[in-house]
């Protein structure tokens, strides 16, 4: 698959209304002033962010052991994560410094990322790459002799005015996976940099967790590329991270200073588990309640149709009804 500028993908039914849901959301929390968050808030949704997009890629430190990171303490665990949180600390604090267009803005980023865990921190892929998962290979990158000129392609097209930044910033994700630059850390690129593009246009993404949905709907992530890899166009990917950023701005709005109802709690954890789960999945998501309030909660979730059981008491598992 050779890039051209303008990468191959669809504008479905599904993406049109997806963009005009998102905006309307956009223009909801510039008109609650939620742009302007408070700095502890802010701290939060940043260690959220490095916390989801690094246990993606395998990291086992908790939020709260990136949270004595970040605040300079001590902490006991794997030197390779705690070098890994290190990093991502250092890259999002200078988020405001990289220029998105840019592919030595980009080198630069995947520099500081990386320092410590590759020989290569920077510095494209000097051999072939596939993907392995079992026993298949799932994909096939492209010669490394080609990747820099696929990036300066895809980074052209970032420079495209009349593409709509929504869908370009996803396209740019699915892309540069595809392309897979880097011997290591194309996942976390990949989602940091489409952080940067959507930034660029709309501030609220500085501070916006999406990676954390992300992290909740894993596997529909490699759903969404592996079907993006069959088709030839990075569609199926657009449709899914256009519905994780939906649903990132839906969260944003209800979680700000808002009492939830049980039946809001309900309808947003429908949105973003698509996969069986616990009671105490469901707490990991509304960590303000009570056992006994997450217990009522889906057992409403059960009379209304949405979820099957099976098993008793807290290790009942819940299965949604598509």
């Amino acid at each position: 698959m050779i890039l051209s500028m303008k990468p191959p993908y669809q504008i479905t039914p599904k993406i049109l209304k997806l963009i005009t849901s998102i905006s309307e959301k956009i223009g909801e929390v510039n008109a609650s002033f939620l742009i302007k968050q408070s700095p502890k808030l802010r701290k939060q949704n940043r260690i959220k962010t490095i916390h989801s997009s690094l246990k993606i890629e395998g990291n086992t430190l908790s939020e709260e052991q990136i949270t004595a990171i970040i605040d300079n303490q001590h902490i006991i665990g794997p030197q390779k994560d705690i070098q890994e949180v290190q990093n991502a600390i250092q890259v999002y604090e200078k988020l405001n410094t990289f220029k998105v267009s840019y592919s030595k803005s980009f080198l630069k980023a995947h520099q500081l990322l990386m320092q410590g865990l590759i020989d290569d921190a920077g510095k494209y892929r000097k051999k072939g790459v596939g993907i392995v998962k079992g026993d298949e290979v799932e994909h096939i990158a492209p010669p490394f002799e080609n990747v820099p000129y696929l990036m300066e392609d895809l980074f052209n097209y970032l420079k495209n005015k009349n593409e709509i930044t929504l869908i370009k910033s996803c396209v740019f994700h699915y892309e540069m996976e595809f392309i897979h630059p880097f011997l290591d850390g194309n996942g976390r690129m990949g989602r940091l940099w489409q952080t940067l593009i959507l930034m660029d246009e709309y501030p609220v993404f500085e501070f916006l967790p999406f990676e954390t949905l992300i992290q909740q709907s894993q596997q529909a992530y490699y759903d969404a590329l592996a079907l993006s890899d069959k088709s030839g166009e990075s569609t199926p990917f657009v449709e899914y991270m256009l519905e994780v950023i939906l649903n990132a701005l839906t969260s944003l709005l209800l979680f700000n200073g808002r009492i939830m109802k049980d039946i809001d709690r309900l309808h947003y954890f429908s949105q973003i588990q698509k996969q069986s789960f616990t009671r105490k999945d469901y707490m990991n998501t509304f960590k303000d309640i009570s056992t006994a309030t997450a217990s009522r909660d889906l057992k409403k979730g059960v009379m209304l149709g949405l979820y099957t059981t099976s098993g008793e008491k807290n290790k009942t598992i819940y299965t949604p009804i598509h």
